[in-house]
C-alpha cells in the first residue's frame, strides 16, 4: 500500500484551516474519513478526495 498519507497539519494547510477545526470535524463526523493508530490521526488521499466528492455541489439551493 503506497497511498499518501496526510497528518492534520499538512490537511490544515492545504485546506486553509487549522488543526483545530479538523478535530472538531473529526468530533462532529462531518469531516473526512480518517485513521486512528494509538494517538496519531491520518487522513488517506483516497478518503479525502471521496469527501471533497460528496461535499461539491453546482449550487446552492
Amino acid at each position: 500500500m503506497n497511498e499518501k498519507l496526510y497528518t492534520p497539519q499538512e490537511l490544515a494547510d492545504w485546506r486553509g484551516t487549522t488543526v483545530a477545526a479538523l478535530a472538531q470535524e473529526r468530533y462532529k463526523g462531518t469531516g473526512p474519513r480518517f485513521i486512528k493508530l494509538g494517538k496519531t490521526v491520518r487522513y488517506s488521499e483516497t478518503h479525502v478526495k471521496e469527501w471533497l466528492d460528496a461535499n461539491t455541489h453546482q449550487r446552492t439551493a
